[in-house]
Parts: structure tokens; sequence; C-alpha cells
């Protein structure tokens, strides 16, 4: 299986710490592209934080399943899934977490207009945009910088979420496209 990407604390000038018995988490996320070539990206406009479509897999979940079922939450779209990228995995030792996302490509097969977003999402104030790819690489790369915590994320878990999207998005770019 092909790793995308490691982050950990140094990535973000600290220092790892050891873990102990950290929590983790399995998840799917990845790239969804309209009609129109756009990709879905989900905004988080009370944090400034811009973000792939995607998250948790529930218990016993297939990876591609949780990615379908996140899409059609987050964005509203059903999807098929053209290639898994490989993995993302996040060591975020002074949060003491771990988590591991499945990477995946997919276009969309219907757009039900329809989110289905948790109430953290709603409080974050989400709203699905569609950009283009090199738009998307921007605006991920640059609300870095800005990004705020939220009741339910401190700042350098925030930072995890927008730099691993960042790359993800990068690594399809110069990987995937260059096929």
């Amino acid at each position: 299986m092909k790793n995308i990407i490691v982050l950990n604390d140094k990535d973000f000038g600290l220092e790892p710490i050891a873990l102990n018995n950290p929590e983790t988490r399995l998840a799917s996320r990845g790239i969804v592209i309209n009609q129109d070539n756009k990709i879905a990206i989900l905004n988080k406009s009370n944090n400034n934080e811009y973000k792939l479509v995607g998250g948790g897999i529930d218990g016993n979940e297939d990876p591609k399943a949780a990615f379908e079922r996140e899409v059609l939450e987050e964005a509203g779209c059903k999807v098929e899934i053209d290639d898994f990228l490989g993995i993302v995995k996040e060591e975020r030792t002074n949060n003491n977490f771990v988590q591991t996302s499945y990477i995946y490509v997919a276009h969309v097969t219907e757009d039900t207009k329809k989110l289905e977003l948790t109430q953290k999402e709603k409080d974050e104030g989400a709203r699905l945009l569609w950009l283009d790819l090199e738009d998307a690489i921007n605006i991920i790369k640059e609300c870095e910088r800005n990004i705020k915590a939220s009741k339910y994320e401190n700042i350098l878990s925030k930072k995890f979420v927008v730099r691993r999207d960042y790359n993800i998005l990068v690594y399809y770019r110069d990987n995937y496209l260059k096929k």
C-alpha cells in the first residue's frame, strides 16, 4: 500500500513526544470531481478551514463504503470510485492521537444537493465549495496560516487536517494526473 505522506509534530515545529496508549482512528477521504472537473472542498468558515471531503470509518465498515457514505453526507453526492491513491498517516504525538486515512479519487454520478452535516460541522460553519484543482491547493495552503481552533479541535489538530489535505492534492496533481 502506497504511503502518500506521514505527518508528525516535527512538520509543525514541535518536538514529538512518546505516545501513551494513543487514540487511533481510521478514516476515508479524498478527491471528488464533478461534471465541471471541479473538486469538492468543505469550508468550515468559522475556523477559516478548507478540507477535502471524508471522515471516520465506522466499526468494521469497508474503507470504500465509508468514503462513499462520507461523500454523500458532506457533499450530497453519489460517486463512483476511480482509484485508490494510498494512505496518509498522522502521528499527532502532542495530542496523543494517530490517524490513518485511505485516500480515493472519485467522480460524481448524482448530485442530490442535500448535505447531511454533523452538529460539529454545522457549528463550524461548514459549506460545500467546488473549486478548480489549483484553486483548491492554494486555498488549503493559505488557510493554514489563519486557521482557528474550535470547541471540538485545537489549533494543532486543525493544522494537521489542512496540511494533510494540501499534500493529498499536490500528490494527486504531481503523480496521478501525470500518469
